[in-house]
C-alpha cells in the first residue's frame, strides 16, 4: 500500500496543487505570465481572468482569446485556470462555452466569482458540466470566490461538493458588502488580520476546506511594490489562518508568496528522516531524537514533504519513492 493510503485510510486528502495563484486579465499580463511559468516551472498556478479583464463590449473576443492561450503550446504545463463573469452575469454562460469550445481537456480548473449560496454553486457547475461534456471533459476542478454573506453562510456545504477543489477569499468585495461597517482599513494589513468580522470569514473559509479536503486560497495583498508586505501577509496567512495557497496580482508577488508557504529546509529534512525511518518498521511506533512518533505525527510530516513538492523544493532521496 502507498504510505498516504496506510497514514490516511481513506481519509479525503486535498490535492496537492501550486501554493500561488497568479491573476492576469490583459492579453501583455497572461503572456508575462507565461513566460514568468516557464521561466519558474509550475511552481504557481496562473488564472486568465474574463470577469476584471475584459474591456466592456469585448467579452466574446476575451474569452476566445483565454481560450486560445490555454491551447497554444506555451501552456506547457497545464497548470493555467481561468475566471469567468459571476453567476448573474449575461456573460457567465458565454465564457464558459468559449472557453471549453477552446480548452475543456487543457483548462486547470474555472473560478466561479461572487455566489450566494451552495445552490448558486451546485447550478454553476451543472452548467460546467454540460458544456465540458461536449467537449471530452469530465468532472472539471472548480473553485468558489467566497465574496458574499450567502456564500459564508453555506461555506461547508459549499466546501463539501465534491467537484470543488479550491475556496478563495474575496475580501475586497467581502468588505464592500458591510456598506461602512467595516473600515477600509480591513483591506489592507495589519487591519485585515485584526478586525473581528473579517478573521471570522477568513477563519470560516480555512475550517470548511479543511474539515473537506479542499485547498483554502487566501485573498490579495494591494501592495505591489513592497514585496517584505507580501510575504508577511502570506506567511501570517499561513501560520494563523491555515491557508495553504494564496493569489498574487502582479508578477513581484509570485516568488515571496512561494517562499512563505514552503516549508523551512530543516523541517523538510527533519520529515524526511521521520518517515524514512517509519517505513522501515510499517508505520508503527519509533523514536526519533528522543522523541516518540507515531501515524498521528507521520501525518504531519507527509503534508510537511507535500508542501515542499508542490514549492518545487529539493526533496532527500530516501522520500522521493514514495511521494
Amino acid at each position: 500500500m502507498h504510505p498516504s493510503e496506510v497514514l490516511f485510510q481513506g481519509a479525503t486528502l486535498p490535492v496537492s496543487i501550486p501554493v500561488c495563484d497568479h491573476y492576469a486579465g490583459s492579453e501583455k499580463l497572461m503572456r508575462k505570465s507565461l513566460q514568468m511559468q516557464h521561466e519558474l516551472g509550475p511552481i504557481f498556478d496562473i488564472t486568465f481572468d474574463c470577469e476584471d479583464g475584459a474591456a466592456n463590449g469585448n467579452e466574446e473576443a476575451h474569452a476566445n482569446l483565454i481560450g486560445t492561450l490555454l491551447v497554444d503550446e506555451e501552456n506547457k504545463f497545464g497548470r493555467i485556470g481561468a475566471r469567468v463573469h459571476d453567476v448573474e452575469s449575461p456573460f457567465f454562460e458565454q465564457d464558459i462555452a468559449i472557453i471549453l469550445q477552446h480548452a475543456a481537456k487543457r483548462i486547470a480548473y474555472l473560478v466561479i466569482p461572487k455566489v450566494n449560496s451552495v445552490a448558486d454553486v451546485k447550478g454553476a457547475i451543472t452548467l460546467i458540466n454540460r458544456h465540458a461534456k461536449k467537449h471530452g471533459r469530465t468532472k472539471l476542478p472548480v473553485h468558489v470566490l467566497i465574496e458574499t454573506h450567502g456564500a459564508l453562510a453555506d461555506v461547508h456545504a459549499i466546501a463539501a461538493l465534491p467537484q470543488v477543489e479550491c475556496l478563495s477569499f474575496g475580501i475586497m468585495d467581502f468588505v464592500s458588502e458591510h456598506y461602512g461597517a467595516i473600515p477600509g482599513s480591513a483591506m489592507r494589513s495589519p487591519g485585515q488580520f485584526v478586525h473581528p468580522l473579517v478573521m471570522r470569514a477568513k477563519l470560516e473559509i480555512a475550517a470548511a476546506c479543511h474539515a473537506h479536503g479542499k485547498i483554502p486560497s487566501h485573498n490579495v495583498t494591494t501592495e505591489i511594490n513592497d514585496t517584505s508586505v507580501v510575504a508577511s501577509d502570506a506567511h501570517r496567512a499561513a501560520a494563523e489562518c491555515g491557508y495553504t495557497r494564496m493569489w498574487s496580482i502582479h508578477p513581484n508577488q509570485i516568488k515571496p508568496i512561494v517562499k512563505a508557504f514552503a516549508p523551512r529546509l530543516s523541517e523538510v529534512n527533519e520529515a524526511a528522516a521521520i518517515l524514512s525511518q517509519a517505513q522501515t518498521v510499517q508505520w508503527g511506533p519509533i523514536q526519533h531524537n528522543g522523541k516518540l512518533h507515531d501515524r498521528a505525527s507521520y501525518r504531519y510530516y507527509w503534508t510537511i514533504l507535500q508542501r515542499a513538492k508542490a514549492s518545487g523544493m529539493p526533496l532527500p532521496e530516501s522520500v522521493t519513492d514514495f511521494l
